[in-house]
C-alpha cells in the first residue's frame, strides 16, 4: 500500500514535469519555422512582419485652384512645415507643374512659399523643381516632400502563400498561424508611432512633479482616497 507522503511526492513530480514540458514547448515556438509544401516562414508574427526604421518621404499635394491657398490648404501646409522642422532631413522639395493654368500655379506657389516662411521654413530650405503632368485634363498639384525617419513593416500584407481551405489538411490540423496573420496589426502599430525611436528604446525619465504628488500624499495621511477624496 502506497503511503500518503509518497502519493503527495508523486503528484508534485507530475506537476513539475507538466510545467517543464510546457516551458519546453513554448521555448520551441519562439524559434519555430512553419513549412507548408514549398513555403517556409517564421512562427512568430513579429518575425514574419518585422517593423524597421528607415528614411522615407513625407508628401503633401497642394491642389492648384487658381486663387492661392484656401483656409484648409494653408493649415495643411503650416502643419507640414512644422513636421518638417521637427523631424525632416535635408531640403524641403517643391515640385511645380508645368503647363495648364500658369497664373493659378504661380499664385499657389507664392502662397505656399509665404505660408512656409511664416511657419519657420525660409526659402533657403526649399529645393524647387518642375514636372510635366501626364494628363493635362486632370487637376494639378504642387507637391511638397521631405525625407524623415519612419517606422515601416518590411513585409507586404495580403499575401496568402498557402491555401487555408481543405486542400492542405495537414496544415489545418496543426492549427498554425498563416502568413498574413499579424501583418495589419504591425502596420497599424508602425503608423500610430509618433516617434519611431520609441520602438527601439524608452524615453529618458523626467523629474517627478512634486506639486502634483503633494495633494495625494496629504490625502493618504488623512486616510482618504486620493482618487475620490472620500474616506
Amino acid at each position: 500500500m502506497i503511503s500518503a507522503s509518497t502519493r503527495i511526492a508523486c503528484r508534485r513530480l507530475a506537476r513539475l514535469g507538466l510545467v517543464a514540458g510546457l516551458a519546453a514547448t513554448l521555448g520551441a515556438c519562439a524559434d519555430r519555422v512553419i513549412e507548408t509544401g514549398s513555403t517556409a516562414y517564421p512562427y512568430d508574427y513579429r518575425e514574419r512582419h518585422p517593423i524597421a526604421l528607415q528614411q522615407a518621404p513625407e508628401v503633401l499635394d497642394v491642389i492648384v485652384r487658381g486663387v492661392g491657398l484656401d483656409r484648409r490648404q494653408r493649415t495643411d501646409v503650416a502643419a507640414f512645415a512644422d513636421a518638417y522642422r521637427q523631424g525632416g532631413s535635408g531640403a524641403l522639395h517643391v515640385q511645380v507643374p508645368q503647363g495648364g493654368d500658369e497664373v493659378g500655379t504661380r499664385r499657389t506657389l507664392e502662397a505656399v512659399r509665404a505660408t512656409l516662411n511664416e511657419a519657420g521654413v525660409p526659402a533657403t530650405y526649399l529645393s524647387v523643381t518642375t514636372y510635366r503632368p501626364g494628363d493635362p485634363s486632370l487637376a494639378v498639384a504642387i507637391r511638397l516632400s521631405y525625407r524623415a525617419l519612419q517606422a515601416r513593416v518590411q513585409s507586404r500584407c495580403g499575401q496568402w502563400p498557402q491555401d487555408l481551405g481543405v486542400s492542405d489538411a495537414a496544415f489545418n490540423l496543426r492549427n498554425e498561424p498563416y502568413w498574413n496573420l499579424g501583418c495589419a496589426m504591425q502596420t497599424n502599430v508602425a503608423a500610430q508611432t509618433a516617434d519611431p525611436v520609441d520602438l527601439i528604446r524608452g524615453r529618458t525619465r523626467t523629474p517627478a512633479d512634486l506639486q502634483a504628488r503633494l495633494p495625494d500624499i496629504q490625502a493618504v495621511r488623512q486616510a482618504t482616497s486620493p482618487a475620490t477624496g472620500n474616506e
